[in-house]
């Protein structure tokens, strides 16, 4: 993505226009950022900001304002998300470079004024008022949250899924591609492309689990079911997968039946907690579904799990962590919960792996992916801006701007490693000797020392 363009000089300077009220206040709040942004307002006053404000410097991004109400609500509100729900709403635009502009998110927080500066920020704005300066009437909001989670019931989680995933399958379509595999992909080389990287990842956990022909193999949140098609058609499993989406459900039953597979996959909408039997299935695996269950709800979902799976068998867990324990009300968290994942919780990888073994799963091999997250959601978000006339079509403006944010925010979270991903192998927890590979040699097509010579994957 290109940066804003240099503005004229007349530009560069503050002008005295809607923003002359406020600016004394912002040039407080923005000053600590790191680089140059430019404030615009629909009457072309604009000012620039941050530390590196008063050199010739073109910005490294801009902000164009188009209710000046947002300004008011920026600066006097107490909602931390007030910016992110300006942007979503058309309020606010960004020009130029969102990943810059997203470097604001840590500065959220503290935009907080004292009591004497919000009495003069209102004072400000009176007279403003009074002067006989417009101000452009704030549209009734698009409601853009979803509904609140806070016991993960089956009637939350179901609720929670269809708000997030029962969009559009067709929008989906547009920046997933055709596998349509929503988590991370596997780049084996950093130039791989997309597709490559997700059929990658598809068989990566397919040999990890070693599928072998005829045997039962069970997909937890199967999505629209590109691992039950791919396990199915390439390592003769008899897969079924299970999820909450309607939309899913339905998409994953007319690509079953397009690639003649009736007899070998099946796929219910149902919850985890709702599969019947015992000892039923050689192998499971659960591919970002987990975030959804809700950290207190871990204990019945490996329960469960365990309780499906053969005694031989093999459990992959492949999901998102934090590096925080729990799930605290913060900037991050409540930007999830509020406009993407209602019911998405998040805990350390230690965490994960200890509610594991005290659903007496054996600890196979963890392996941590978060380069491979951070470059696939770098795909998502140039694939999602190429396509934003198409996306329309599909959803509105604000869904767009949410996805937009979303997937550009957690790639830098990747990047930044507050966010990681990992696949986590086990097995039903047993006495005598173990089954498993003496090698790790086997998870991948080629000889490991060749594979150790690619290159390694950035992480910005």
């Amino acid at each position: 993505m290109s940066h804003v363009q240099p503005m004229p000089e007349k530009m560069l300077q503050k002008s005295q226009g809607q923003i002359a009220p406020w600016s004394p206040m912002l040039d407080k709040l923005l000053a600590p950022f790191d680089g140059v942004l430019v404030l615009r307002f629909p009457d072309n006053s604009s000012s620039r900001f941050g530390r590196r404000a008063h050199e010739p410097v073109g910005p490294d991004f801009g902000l164009s304002v188009r209710d000046p109400n947002a300004v008011q609500s920026l600066l006097l509100g107490r909602d931390p998300l007030r910016f992110a729900d300006a942007y979503f709403q058309g309020r606010i635009d960004i020009e130029g470079d969102l990943f810059a502009a997203l470097a604001l998110k840590d500065q959220l927080p503290a935009l907080r004024l004292s009591f004497g500066e919000r009495l003069r920020a209102l004072l400000c704005l009176l007279r403003s008022k009074l002067s006989g300066t417009r101000t452009t009437e704030a549209e009734p909001a698009p409601r853009l949250a979803g509904d609140t989670v806070q016991a993960h019931t089956r009637d939350e989680n179901r609720r929670a899924i269809s708000f997030h995933y029962d969009l559009s399958n067709e929008f989906y379509r547009l920046w997933l591609g055709p596998t349509m595999v929503y988590s991370c992909a596997y780049f084996e080389a950093p130039d791989m492309s997309l597709e490559a990287a997700q059929r990658a990842k598809l068989d990566h956990i397919c040999r990890k689990l070693q599928l072998q022909p005829g045997e039962q193999f069970l997909d937890i949140g199967c999505g629209w079911g590109a691992l039950l098609l791919h396990a199915a058609r390439h390592y003769g499993v008899q897969a079924h997968g299970i999820t909450l989406s309607q939309r899913q459900y339905e998409l994953c039953q007319q690509r079953i039946a397009a690639n003649g597979l009736q007899r070998q996959v099946t796929v219910a909408l149902q919850d985890y907690r709702d599969l019947p039997g015992q000892a039923c299935f050689d192998k499971i695996a659960s591919v970002g579904m987990f975030e959804h269950v809700g950290l207190k709800n871990l204990p019945q979902y490996f329960g469960s799990v365990h309780r499906l799976l053969k005694p031989q068998g093999y459990f992959l867990n492949h999901g998102i962590t934090h590096d925080e324990e729990g799930w605290d009300a913060q900037l991050s968290t409540q930007f999830i919960n509020r406009y993407v994942f209602p019911d998405g919780q998040l805990d350390t990888v230690s965490n994960i792996q200890r509610a594991m073994e005290r659903a007496n799963f054996e600890i196979m091999d963890v392996e941590g992916l978060r380069p491979h997250y951070a470059l696939t959601l770098r795909h998502w978000v140039h694939r999602l801006d190429a396509s934003h006339g198409k996306a329309l079509d599909f959803v509105n403006e604000a869904t767009f701007r949410i996805w937009r944010l979303y997937m550009a925010a957690s790639a830098m979270e990747f990047e930044a490693g507050t966010l990681g991903v990992y696949q986590i192998l086990s097995c039903r927890r047993a006495a005598g000797t173990s089954t498993f590979p003496a090698s790790r040699r086997y998870m991948y097509p080629h000889d490991g020392l060749a594979t150790a010579r690619v290159p390694a994957l950035s992480v910005r």
